[in-house]
């Protein structure tokens, strides 16, 4: 039998050649290899920043039904000219601040009868919003309504009142709150690194997600008057949300 040494001396030469000497840093994370992802970790943070409301958004009906669908959109667009004039004489800018939100003319049935129905009539609506200040808001709502009368058929129907933010005041709060959300971020990013034993070494990739922008409830209160008591609406701030989400590289 032939000696098993030459075979064995030549088998761990080649293992030799193949296995890389181990290495160390102290601790922290080798360097990775061309091509990888060096470890990480990534991160949610949100951030809210609040301004008063600068805009008003209020958003009104006309209706009228009539045995004529013709009939109906008359009357509708005579109601809807006296709101223009009363605005007009509230001092909101009709051309730039009044904007269809919807329109329609439909037919409107009783359903009450048995195993039937009963044409009531044609139902003309026309939607309407108006962009006013918030000091203007009460002023617009009183002028609207005072300019249509109503019978029960026919008349205004104010749908509501949103307060929100101009795009130059909504830019601005974004841009805070957005700075709010990565200190949020970062502030996480750094008690998880700690927990583990490790360190933020930089951002790599950061994303922002949607806004949350909610409209506060106006609160209504009457003021009286000479000629009878008048809308005051009182908004509070907006606020407005943002998130944004980071991947940190560590080591």
């Amino acid at each position: 039998m032939r000696p098993l040494l030459p075979v064995v001396f030549a088998a761990m030469l080649l293992l030799a050649g193949c296995v890389a000497p181990l290495q160390t840093d102290g601790g922290s994370a080798a360097a990775p290899a061309d091509g990888e992802t060096p470890p990480n970790i990534s991160v949610s943070g949100t951030g809210t920043a609040s301004a008063d409301a600068d805009l008003a958004l209020v958003s009104v009906t006309i209706s009228a039904l009539d045995s004529d669908a013709e009939a109906a959109r008359s009357a509708v667009a005579e109601d809807s000219q006296a709101m223009f004039d009363a605005l007009t004489d509230a001092g909101v800018d009709t051309e730039e601040a009044v904007t269809t939100t919807f329109f329609r003319i439909s037919p409107e049935y009783d359903y009450s009868r048995d195993g039937g129905r009963e044409l009531l009539g044609y139902r003309a609506a026309h939607g309407y919003q108006i962009e006013v200040t918030p000091e203007q808001a009460g002023d617009a709502i009183d002028a609207a309504v005072g300019a249509v009368s109503g019978d029960g058929e026919n008349g205004i129907v104010v749908d509501g009142v949103q307060y929100t933010l101009t795009d130059e005041t909504r830019a601005d709060v974004r841009a805070e709150a957005l700075e709010n959300a990565v200190d949020a971020a970062r502030a996480d990013a750094d008690t998880v690194a700690g927990a583990a034993g490790v360190s933020i070494a930089g951002v790599r990739t950061i994303s922002t997600g949607a806004d949350y922008n909610p409209y506060p409830q106006p609160r209504y209160a009457f003021e009286e008057s000479a000629d009878g008591a008048s809308t005051v609406l009182q908004p509070g701030p907006v606020e407005v949300s943002a998130t944004v989400t980071i991947t940190y590289d560590i080591e």
